[in-house]
């Protein structure tokens, strides 16, 4: 068998049917997926890429040839959690009808997308652990970050367009109060602060239309 790294077979049973193999295009999907489960399960310090490869079916240097290192997967991760994120606001932003409707829905979508994908989410914001001058990341992080200062500015962005601005960046002082209320929600939701999952999210539905109301932007 070719020892290609983009071919590599999971461990099956002798002659057992649906032997699988991630072939090129495949691989790195998977290695996405599975790093995704892993920091759902143990957190972002409870990830390694040997276990990343196990849970892929592949040997533990198969990750090496699309990311490089552990860092380079989770900087992957990261991106494609900006990514969601960044589609998440543009179409909360496309159903809103003025500023404030636009800021609400952004505010909205962005906890929901925190609840809904916590691996992502806090992936995106570990800093030392993921390489943030990676180009794919920077472009994914402006995006998301572009169109919550377009909504704060009250001015239109259309979807694609790459803004230089990142969270990483020196931002609005408005656009970083309106991302600090909701990610501060986010961030309690996640960390028990405000109850179970559920018991959080009607929290979160109940107290942020108020806590925008007293926020002047």
């Amino acid at each position: 068998m070719c020892g290609h790294l983009d071919t590599v077979k999971s461990p099956k049973k002798a002659g057992s049917a649906g032997s699988a193999a991630y072939h090129h295009g495949d691989l790195r999907a998977a290695l996405i997926r599975a790093a995704t489960a892993i920091v759902r399960e143990r957190g972002i310090d409870g990830f390694s890429l040997r276990e990343a490869a196990r849970r892929a079916g592949v040997s533990p240097a198969a990750p090496q040839h699309h990311f490089g290192d552990a860092r380079g997967l989770l900087t992957a991760l990261a991106t494609e959690g900006f990514r969601m994120l960044g589609d998440a606001l543009a179409a909360a932003d496309s159903t809103a009808m003025d500023r404030d409707g636009r800021i609400r829905a952004q505010g909205r979508a962005y906890v929901a997308f925190a609840l809904d994908h916590p691996a992502e989410f806090d992936t995106m914001w570990r800093c030392a652990r993921i390489d943030t001058g990676d180009a794919s990341y920077a472009a994914a992080a402006g995006r998301a970050f572009g169109l919550l200062k377009a909504a704060v500015a009250g001015t239109p962005l259309e979807d694609g367009e790459r803004p230089a601005a990142s969270p990483h960046a020196a931002p609005d002082p408005k656009a970083i109060a309106c991302w600090s209320l909701v990610h501060g929600l986010a961030r309690l939701a996640l960390d028990g602060a405000l109850g179970p999952a559920e018991a959080a999210r009607g929290a979160i539905d109940g107290m942020l239309e108020p806590v925008l109301d007293c926020l002047a932007v």
